[in-house]
């Protein structure tokens, strides 16, 4: 319900806002804030079984961006990225921070 009336309240305020659900309630919620102007773009998920995304709900963004495709933008590092300490690794090659 928050949610709803957060989104409601900033539609007159922004051009576009991002939903992190999969959940088919949003479908109206959604609906509302386009009329409104305002472009919804969905992030979930349909490759899991079952989808994580309610089809209705996906139709009614303007955009829709599957979830595991932002994995290597906000994804933990996988362990071939990290080193014996359990920190990422990097290269080495060139100039450290404030070293030039």
């Amino acid at each position: 319900m928050e949610l709803a009336i957060d989104m409601m309240g900033m539609a007159d305020h922004v051009d576009h806002m991002v939903l992190f659900s999969g959940d088919g309630d949003f479908r109206r919620l959604v609906e509302a804030v386009q009329r409104k102007g305002v472009r919804v773009t969905v992030i979930s998920s349909t490759k899991t079984s079952p989808p994580m995304i309610a089809d209705e709900l996906r139709r009614q963004a303007d955009n829709f961006i599957e979830l595991s495709d932002l994995d290597g933008d906000f994804g933990r590092p996988s362990q071939a990225n990290l080193n014996h300490d359990g920190h990422h690794s990097h290269d080495s090659s060139g100039p450290k921070d404030g070293q030039d």
